[in-house]
């Protein structure tokens, strides 16, 4: 949430605006029941939620939830990484796009620092955390000098590097597709220094198309939603903290569920509201973006990021 795009005293949401965990719990175990079966807890920054790691231990004790993940900028992991992983989180994403220190500090606005970031990835290897994935968004011109040096640091260690393309989400990021990096690109790069090949997806729906370096020393992944969108194969919802239904990253509103859930609405109801929802889904930004049939209307609409989570 860009500090310089929103003014002081900006009307943040009140505890009682936001989702209550026990509200947060009975959507998810009725998601569960519509085929859901992974959760990724996000933001926004997900560690500024008080007493996560209860929301966390609730969400895994419901039949049918297989995996439970969350996406952090990491800088308070060392505080709350052990208590994460006792409770039943086992996956941890975190957001770095540089290892230049001033660099890093630009693309975050000024906010944390690159040593707390990787303390906290360490912190959470420590915790016992075995799966840690680590995103990067490469802009041409910003930190695309720097890619192999990222690749270089993650290569042969536990922490899986994934190159995202630069995306439009929200108005306030200043998209430019000049800006965008391919992955295509990115792996050429890459695969020159160090050859790669290709993994199989684990899933139909997995937005990270994965390769092997050759000499064993890991996998990197690319999520091409600019370059090679997936909509059509796309299999996620987003439920923002304030209890909006959203069915793509780039939508232009959210369904309420909040209204129904405080205001009485049996599981039946919700149950036939949310699938409703999602088998009414018309979402295909990315596509209609690659074949040149968006307008600015529509992108002067879209959700902000800090409001849906990614």
């Amino acid at each position: 949430m860009p500090a310089e795009q929103y003014p002081e005293g900006y009307p943040f949401f009140s505890r009682q605006t936001l989702l209550q965990f026990d509200e947060i719990e009975r959507l998810v175990r009725l998601f569960v029941q519509l085929g859901a079966s992974k959760l990724r807890l996000t933001g926004g920054e997900p560690l500024l939620r008080k007493d996560l790691p209860s929301l966390i231990a609730r969400l895994a004790t419901i039949d049918g939830v297989d995996d439970i993940a969350m996406s952090t900028n990491a800088i308070l992991l060392p505080r709350h990484a052990q208590a994460l992983f006792n409770a039943g989180l086992r996956r941890v994403t975190v957001s770095l796009d540089s290892l230049d220190a001033d660099e890093f500090l630009k693309l975050s606005g000024n906010r944390g620092s690159l040593a707390e970031v990787l303390a906290g990835i360490s912190a959470a290897a420590a915790a016992g955390f075995e799966r840690i994935k680590i995103n990067a968004v490469i802009k041409r011109g910003i930190n695309d000098q720097k890619v192999l040096e990222l690749v270089e640091h993650f290569r042969s260690s536990a922490c899986t590097l994934r190159f995202i393309e630069f995306m439009d989400v929200g108005t306030l990021n200043g998209w430019q597709s000049e800006q965008v990096v391919s992955s295509t690109e990115l792996f050429d790069q890459i695969n020159a220094r160090w050859p790669l090949q290709p993994i199989a997806a684990n899933y139909r729906g997995e937005v990270a198309r994965r390769y092997r370096f050759v000499d064993g020393a890991g996998e990197v992944g690319f999520i091409s939603s600019v370059s090679k969108p997936f909509c059509r194969d796309c299999t996620r919802a987003r439920l923002s903290a304030d209890g909006k239904l959203y069915t793509c990253l780039f939508a232009q509103h959210g369904m309420d569920l909040k209204t129904p859930l405080r205001e009485g609405a049996s599981d039946a109801q919700l149950l036939e509201l949310m699938g409703s929802i999602w088998r009414n889904r018309t979402d295909r930004y990315s596509e209609l973006r690659a074949a040149g049939q968006t307008d600015a209307t529509y992108n002067d609409d879209k959700v902000e990021m800090y409001q849906v989570g990614g």
